[in-house]
């Protein structure tokens, strides 16, 4: 409700009229004291309506006072997706070129007919930037987004510059076991030189492993690359000892070390350092993305640039996870502003690390066919099914 505040509160409410008289019936000296006519009532303001408008007024400002006033809060939205398959604009203006963004030399490679689409998803809030309470009003009103507040985004505080930072690292090590796990799922060997960089505190790894120890073996079984170790010690049943080989100072030395466990698996304890000595040039290309959800994806796009079947045959899949180099599917965040991300950019299929299933049941956004996988060949399995027009019997998250 407003009122136009060219009004006086009388004409509003309208004058009690008297009957002009006749100018030559005129009487004189009818004036009151201060020069009203007394023939003439003026209806006094209603204090009701000066309550009614001072009350609109005062809830007015008092809401635009709480729209910019910054929460506590951060504003997941979907963010871009890009085609693993195609190109990337690197540069700004004249300058700028198309560049694939997979890469690969030393191998032969083949054309692809679909697309697999990486997901992201665009963050307002956190380090450097407050939310304001229209803003979280906004991230409420739709299921493509979602309101949390910062510290369950940004566990840890830091600063804009290392938030950059520390999402950079993630992508490169990202492009890195995504590029080991597609190599080994292609047959391929992937030599490793592992050096420890720590022991963790609190393990059987403390006081028995040192820095720049490299690990060249366990239980007497040579070590050749990073996913064998894992082959290994997926073997081994949390708390049991093993038989470290180590070259310490160019020496061997073997070292028993009591495992740890961490998601039902046995841990050693260590920071490793892998150095990976690729038998094919694979380079990743992409700008203002940083993070490791883009794994998974990252990983399928290089499995399908080398072998020659057309595993999607057309079809426009996306998804997300992140990928070891033992070729596992991890979970990620904001997988409910990625699929919607994925359906607005034509994705008719996405895959989702099976970890992330809860957060999927119930979510889907309508059109999007949501597939579970947990590893990189189930991964491949579900594109070349999808290609096939089998993918109806793909497993989903129940």
């Amino acid at each position: 409700m407003s009122f136009d505040r060219s009004h006086h509160p009388a004409e509003l409410y309208g004058h009690a009229q008297a009957h002009p008289l006749p100018e030559d019936r005129a009487v004189a000296g009818t004036d009151d004291a201060d020069g009203h006519d007394p023939r003439i009532r003026h209806r006094p303001t209603s204090r009701r309506s000066v309550t009614l408008v001072v009350s609109l007024l005062v809830t007015a400002v008092v809401a635009a006072v709480l729209l910019v006033l910054p929460t506590p809060y951060a504003v997941r939205t979907p963010g871009p997706t890009e085609d693993t398959l195609g190109v990337q604009e690197q540069g700004a203006g004249q300058s700028a070129t198309e560049m694939p963004l997979i890469e690969i030399s030393g191998a032969e490679t083949y054309p692809a007919s679909g697309e697999l689409r990486l997901t992201t998803v665009s963050v307002y809030g956190g380090p450097g930037g407050d939310v304001l309470m229209g803003d979280v009003l906004w991230g409420w009103s739709s299921v493509e987004r979602s309101v949390q507040p910062v510290e369950l985004i940004f566990p840890e505080p830091v600063t804009p510059e290392e938030q950059q930072e520390q999402g950079q690292a993630q992508m490169i090590s990202s492009q890195e076991s995504a590029t080991v796990a597609a190599l080994t799922e292609l047959g391929y060997e992937v030599p490793t030189t592992m050096t420890v960089v720590a022991a963790a505190e609190g393990t059987g790894a403390e006081g028995v492993v040192e820095p720049d120890d490299v690990i060249v073996s366990m239980d007497g079984e040579p070590l050749e690359s990073y996913p064998e170790l894992l082959a290994v010690l997926d073997d081994v049943t949390p708390g049991d000892d093993v038989v470290l080989g180590v070259e310490r100072a160019g020496e061997p030395v073997d070292l028993t070390v009591t495992t740890g466990e961490g998601d039902g698996r046995a841990l050693l304890g260590v920071l490793i350092d892998p150095v990976y000595d690729f038998p094919v040039d694979v380079t990743i290309q992409i700008e203002d993305i940083g993070g490791p959800s883009a794994g998974t994806m990252f990983a399928l796009g290089i499995v399908d640039l080398m072998t020659p079947e057309d595993e999607l045959a057309g079809a426009v899949v996306a998804g997300t996870g992140t990928m070891d180099v033992d070729g596992r599917v991890g979970p990620i965040g904001g997988i409910g502003q990625k699929m919607y991300g994925a359906q607005r950019d034509g994705a008719e299929w996405f895959l989702a690390p099976a970890d992330n299933c809860p957060e999927v049941v119930g979510q889907e956004p309508e059109g999007l066919e949501v597939v579970s996988v947990s590893t990189l060949a189930e991964a491949r399995a579900a594109m070349e099914a999808i290609g096939a027009g089998e993918g109806q019997d793909l497993p989903r998250c129940s």
